[in-house]
């Protein structure tokens, strides 16, 4: 009896263990696909409940910072690939062929005071 009573209290102890093992798992991965949101004081908050060794704290920062930068890169190089693309001349002359440009005006000529005249 005693075998089976420490046996089930081991099975307990490693499905309690598989949990938290996957609980930290799953927020290690959450934090990772949202770091790219996410500043680093934030990202920093949110691992710090995890209660990881103080390296792989470092190391998933350190990851995440280097996923939001080529993340930012990858963005604005396909943001520039498209304007470059663009060929404004021709948009804009497109537009200036169905549009009509009124410019209006108005001048106004007033001498100046001297004071000598006073």
């Amino acid at each position: 009896m005693a075998s089976d009573e420490s046996s089930k209290k081991d099975e307990k102890e490693s499905a309690d263990l598989k949990g938290l093992l996957g609980d930290t798992v799953k927020k290690v991965f959450t934090a990772g696909v949202s770091a790219a949101f996410m500043t680093e004081e934030s990202l920093r908050a949110y691992l710090s409940e995890l209660k990881l060794p103080k390296e792989a704290l470092n190391l998933l920062i350190q990851s995440a910072n280097k996923s939001k930068d080529e993340i930012t890169q990858r963005v604005t190089k396909e943001a520039v690939g498209i304007i470059q693309k663009i060929d404004f001349v021709k948009e804009f002359s497109k537009f200036a062929e169905t549009h009509k440009f009124k410019i209006t005006a108005e001048i106004d000529i007033v001498k100046k005071k001297n004071s000598e005249d006073t």
